[in-house]
């Protein structure tokens, strides 16, 4: 049932979880503005404490308090802050009200002359050369953080809103979730989440809130979007001057900012900047991501001396995906901070703007022969240039002690026991923001829901349930595992894509399954798992044109030791295979252009073969590949002339492939004795850290890839297969912040002695004939033929493509804030025998944030060859199509 809420707000990602003690009384009251009009969210801070609570959507707080004096600092951005003096009873409340008046600023007498500038340039270019110096300045602290989301669908699409209903889903209705957590973090990257308490609406969700309450402005990017604090932050956006005003006896300046273009992940709104300390007093900014409006507004207070962190958090997600729309309101609240400064960092220089002060002959300069931690320690006055490369220095000195450089993140997340077993009564007594009235019909409308189910589950044993899987005939297409216990399993691989047509074999059915045996160890450390596994696949195919049938069976043992870990095992049998054994068309996309347009793309030869591999992980920089195979291989001719197309003056292609090298004895009957290697390489591989277990952050580091291919000849040297081939390919993909994204893949190699290659081992390269792009967009080319230019020469290929943020349709922002991508390639080939080949092209990406249409032209040296539209799914979306 709970199933409908997870699909109907999957644009919703952040289900966030927050703590407290009993007290039977304190202060309440509201938070409205001199109009009368309430101000959600605004923060309420106790002088005496040190501690704080936010108002409701409404404008309505509660803060339980011990009895006794206390001073009541009420904060709402754009609003001057109030503060109260109250007496807490020992039992009871007192009630509190607040009445903020619009915030009022002073502007900065400036002399008018043509090369005055405005006053936010001077604030802004201080305070970024000081963002890393916030940044690092604490080495650890950690606090408690109350959280809840609020998010309610606006609107369902007519023909799923009765079914929706029926789960007890509803627009217009609130669901909310609350959380208790206590979170540590500590330089350079260690974050520590506890969950004390959670209490959600809806399905159990797994999301931390933690990526969002650590995420800071003093960062050059916060989710992908660009700081305005960010080094490069003049780049992207506009600033301006809107006045000060005096809080705590502190100048506080209001800067507004402005994207240099709209769009997504940069942001448009206010930050205000703390005079002298140039740090963060509040921000109130909006960005948007894949089309969904994001809404954040954080206000600051001070932790230590000169430190100041966020007190309160909310964040407003709002949009349409496919006829839903809806938003969702998620509030933290953090306090109890413990906080230990960084011994290094102790000096606070005054900064000089080189732009427009006078620079002393005698100021400090970073000397790059000296040390600097020494230089920090005596600095005294700088320009806020060469104090960004003074503490950029001293970061580059910090991380080369650390211990283990390639972890990017270290995250350990753990949920307390009885964290969801809270009573009502337990979260009443800690929950600083009141709820509304539409959260609390919510949680009641909740609880009656849930209990119906637990009934409804009750009458179901399921232990057994989860132990023991049913078998279903569809089980047989779409894939099944069935356990028996003690590790073993068996079922089917899904087997869809095995029903299907060709002109070789005529309609064509399919079927895999397999048998594993399993055993798995945790070793001492309680996160590294040793695991061995035998695995049995036997697959079947049969042509009921060809009336053939084929088999394999591999026998597959694997040894893995966290991370690391070996495969090996032997295959065999007689199949069918695609001459380019990266199956360049899918066998749906070749039925379909077979049956509907009498096109038949998809060739291929019949082996009988015995194969003996040997894969090891030796980590995941690092991976081998050994294969040993000998094949009888023979080749296929059509078998059906079978079409729905009604045109029979169109014939089918023979299934032997066009290519400019190959004569007709590249495609003779033959033997092959193969050996192949690779080594690939991820150099300067990225690590995150989830509870001890580390996870490779592939798209980190570029994958490199060196091969080598020997064919011994065997009996009569007319009849097998030898050659040498050598073979270096570089893959990767850049991220170039907020100008867009770069993906490469480039290929390089050559037969070292040719004495006899056929066409199954020739070099293949990735081809498209069809309107189907194909996944990754650096993957193949876009409009070249299968085969026409594979090689048994020397070659060089090259597959680029750049994804703008902002090129021709997305110079418009209402496309851009829609999540519109636009996207150019240029693709390039040649062999030793082959003209130049090459291709561009430009896609629109992103479309309803599912789908991507290519088009573009491809040439043979200077004429055009051919072109065309393709449609494919949108390039962030990875789909493995691996069983």
């Amino acid at each position: 049932m709970r199933t409908s809420i997870f699909v109907a707000l999957v644009f919703f990602w952040l289900w966030p979880c927050g703590t407290h003690y009993l007290q039977a009384q304190g202060i309440r009251g509201s938070v409205l503005s001199e109009q009368g009009s309430p101000l959600p969210f605004a923060s309420l801070l106790i002088r005496n404490t040190g501690e704080g609570a936010p108002a409701n959507e409404l404008g309505i707080y509660e803060i339980r308090l011990a009895p006794g004096r206390y001073d009541i600092v009420a904060q709402f951005l754009g609003y001057a802050t109030e503060v109260k003096t109250v007496e807490v009873p020992s039992s009871g409340w007192a009630t509190v009200d607040f009445s903020l008046a619009e915030q009022t600023y002073a502007l900065r007498e400036v002399v008018v002359s043509n090369k005055q500038e405005d006053p936010a340039l001077t604030i802004m270019r201080k305070a970024i050369a000081k963002a890393k110096f916030h940044r690092l300045q604490v080495q650890e602290y950690t606090f408690n953080a109350y959280i809840k989301g609020t998010g309610q669908l606006t609107n369902i699409p007519f023909l799923l809103r009765k079914e929706m209903e029926k789960d007890g889903i509803k627009a217009n209705e609130a669901y909310t979730s609350e959380s208790v957590s206590r979170l540590t973090f500590r330089q350079p990257n260690y974050v520590e989440e506890t969950v004390i308490s959670v209490r959600s609406q809806g399905e159990s969700n797994q999301t931390s809130p933690a990526p969002y309450i650590g995420a800071s402005f003093y960062q050059p990017k916060i989710n992908e979007a660009i700081s305005p604090l960010a080094p490069a932050a003049f780049a992207y956006y506009r600033f301006r001057y809107e006045g000060s005003y005096l809080e705590e006896g502190l100048v506080i300046n209001r800067i507004q900012v402005t994207p240099r273009s709209r769009g997504e992940r940069v942001f448009e709104g206010y930050i205000h900047i703390i005079e002298d300390l140039w740090t963060i007093h509040s921000v109130d900014l909006r960005t948007s991501l894949l089309g969904f409006q994001i809404d954040v507004k954080q206000l600051y207070r001070p932790v230590a001396e000169n430190v100041w962190m966020p007190a309160t958090h909310t964040y407003r997600f709002s949009g349409k995906f496919f006829g839903f729309a809806g938003e969702y309101h998620y509030l933290a609240s953090t306090n109890d901070y413990e906080v230990t400064l960084n011994p290094d960092l102790a000096t606070d220089p005054t900064l000089i703007d080189e732009k427009v002060d006078h620079v002393p002959d005698d100021i400090q300069k970073l000397d790059r022969k000296a040390s600097a931690l020494d230089q920090l320690a005596e600095a005294d006055k700088m320009t806020g240039k060469e104090f960004r490369k003074l503490v950029n220095a001293y970061e580059k000195e910090s991380l080369k002690e650390q211990k283990n450089p390639e972890v990017a993140v270290e995250r350990h997340y753990s949920v307390d026991s009885l964290a969801s077993k809270r009573s009502l009564t337990y979260w009443d007594s800690i929950r600083p923001v009141k709820l509304t009235e539409a959260e609390i019909r919510g949680y009641r409308r909740d609880d009656s829901l849930a209990m119906i189910e637990t009934a409804k589950l009750a009458k179901e044993d399921s232990v057994s349930a989860k132990a023991k899987r049913n078998f279903t005939p569809f089980d047989i297409l779409t894939g099944g595992r069935y356990h028996f216990g003690n590790g073993r399993s068996a079922g089917f691989h899904s087997n869809i894509s095995r029903f299907s047509f060709n002109t070789v074999e005529g309609f064509k059915v399919g079927l895999a399954g397999f048998y594993r045996l399993e055993k798995s160890e945790k070793m001492a450390d309680s996160a590294t798992v040793h695991r061995t596994s035998w695995n049995f696949r036997p697959e079947i195919r049969y042509g009921f044109g060809s009336e053939q049938l084929y088999g394999t069976l591999d026998v597959r043992r694997a040894i893995t030791l966290g991370r690391k870990g070996m495969t090996f095992g032997i295959t065999g049998g007689s199949y069918v295979f695609q001459f380019n054994r990266d199956n360049p068309i899918s066998e749906y996309v070749n039925m379909a252009y077979s049956l509907l347009l009498r096109q038949n793309y998809m060739k291929l030869y019949a082996q009988d073969f015995v194969e003996a591999y040997f894969f090891h992980r030796v980590h995941d920089g690092i991976t081998y590949r050994s294969r040993f195979t000998y094949a009888e291989r023979r080749p296929l001719e059509n078998q059906s002339d079978y079409s729905w197309h009604s045109d029979t003056r169109r014939t089918f292609s023979d299934n032997r492939p066009e290519n400019i090298e190959a004569t007709a004895g590249a495609f003779d009957r033959h033997r092959a004795l193969l050996w192949q290697n690779s080594v690939e390489w991820r150099p300067g591989l990225k690590y995150r850290i989830r509870n001890g277990r580390k996870y490779p952050l592939y798209g980190s580091a570029p994958l490199v890839n060196f091969s080598y291919t020997k064919a011994f000849p065997r009996g009569d040297r007319l009849t097998a297969a030898s050659f040498d081939w050598v073979e270096a390919n570089i893959e990767h993909g850049i991220d170039l912040g907020v100008s867009g994204k770069l993906h490469f893949n480039l290929t390089v190699g050559t037969f070292i002695q040719e004495e006899n290659v056929f066409f199954a081992d020739y070099k293949h390269f990735g081809g498209n004939r069809t309107l189907f792009a194909n996944m990754g967009v650096t993957s193949n080319y876009r409009f070249m033929d299968y085969y026409l230019y594979s090689t048994k020469s020397h070659y060089t290929s090259g597959i680029v493509h750049y994804q703008f943020r902002k090129f021709l349709f997305t110079q418009l922002p209402m496309l851009r804030y829609s999540g519109l991508r636009e996207n150019v390639f240029f693709n390039y080939l040649k062999t030793a025998n082959s003209p130049h080949y090459w291709e561009l092209g430009y896609s629109l990406d992103n479309l309803f944030r599912i789908f991507r249409v290519e088009t573009g032209v491809g040439f043979e040296n200077r004429n055009a060859l051919r072109g065309g539209i393709q449609f494919g799914i949108a390039s962030f979306i990875n789909i493995s199509m691996n069983e």
